[in-house]
């Protein structure tokens, strides 16, 4: 029988749009049963919003105080309790995902396959290796199935659903080598989260400065979108390299992408390859970013940027 577990991700407050995209995905894999998993302190709030996921049938909420903050170390071993009455155990392929999964499949003394992209067979997936530019097909051996969902192949399931929610307790001791000391933003809190956000609005190395990435900061505020940065930006400091978009950092999917003073090398599109429309801005009318781009527009991003805020306005 395929019965699907899926660890939801959430800062506390709000479930991740990456678990909405991990239920789509669990879709595919015609299980008897699609069961989301909520982790929290108090999660009452948390595991109704995960209850209104179409094709979710029913939401755990196991509440504790040591599960205020997403630690994996944590998380592992009440996750290999459970993990036991599912084929399969799934995870958002972002940065809580990636951290978490391999304690789980180190728990449960199985593989793990990262990156799922397709779904072949409830054991047969696609998943992209070399920067996207080669897709592999994986079988999973025998036993449980751990595996991170990559969030820029699926879309978000829809919020029709209305699955019941039942607590469970998980009795064992956790582990007390790893604490939660504090959370860092490195600005624009209020910004859509980069990997989950539907408008994204990223500097390359030709927005010339850490000062002068205020513009994207300013356009982005106006869109209602997240900030990215290519890796150029980021090794020269402009930005910080949670921003960066691409093989080495995040791989998103926006509805609308804008590239400001990107031009485009092969590891940054490899990151925006599934976007809905792609924008590009750039002084070189050469730049491969013009090959892949929906809209390109030679022009000065610091020209630009002026006229669609006054446009916006």
């Amino acid at each position: 029988m395929t019965k699907v577990l899926i660890i939801a991700e959430h800062d506390g407050k709000h479930i991740n749009g990456s678990t909405a995209r991990a239920v789509t995905c669990a879709q595919g894999l015609s299980a008897e049963s699609v069961e989301i998993a909520v982790f929290a302190a108090e999660g009452t709030a948390l595991a109704e919003q995960a209850a209104t996921l179409s094709g979710v049938t029913k939401v755990l909420l196991i509440e504790n105080p040591a599960n205020e903050h997403a630690l994996a170390a944590v998380l592992a071993p009440q996750i290999e309790v459970l993990a036991s009455e599912y084929s399969h155990v799934l995870a958002p392929s972002t940065t809580f995902g990636k951290d978490l999964t391999p304690r789980i499949a180190a728990h449960l003394g199985v593989p793990q396959i990262s990156d799922i992209m397709r779904v072949e067979s409830p054991r047969i997936f696609d998943r992209p290796i070399y920067a996207g530019n080669a897709i592999v097909t994986v079988e999973a051996p025998a036993g449980i199935v751990v595996a991170t969902v990559r969030t820029a192949s699926f879309s978000e399931a829809e919020t029709t659903g209305s699955a019941t929610i039942e607590k469970r307790e998980v009795n064992i001791e956790l582990p007390s080598h790893t604490r939660f000391v504090k959370l860092e933003t490195s600005g624009g809190g209020d910004r859509p989260d980069l990997q989950a956000a539907t408008k994204v609005v990223s500097g390359g190395r030709g927005v010339g400065s850490k000062d002068n990435f205020n513009v994207i900061y300013s356009l982005a505020d106006k869109l209602g979108a997240a900030v990215g940065a290519s890796r150029a930006a980021v090794d020269a400091g402009f930005i910080p390299n949670d921003h960066q978009v691409g093989q080495t950092g995040k791989i998103i999917a926006p509805e609308l992408y804008m590239a400001f003073g990107i031009s485009g090398a092969i590891q940054h599109l490899a990151g925006i390859k599934d976007a809905g429309t792609i924008v590009a801005i750039n002084k070189d009318p050469d730049a491969p970013i013009f090959e892949v781009a929906d809209f390109g527009l030679v022009g000065d991003l610091f020209e630009i940027i002026p006229e669609l805020e006054k446009a916006l306005a």
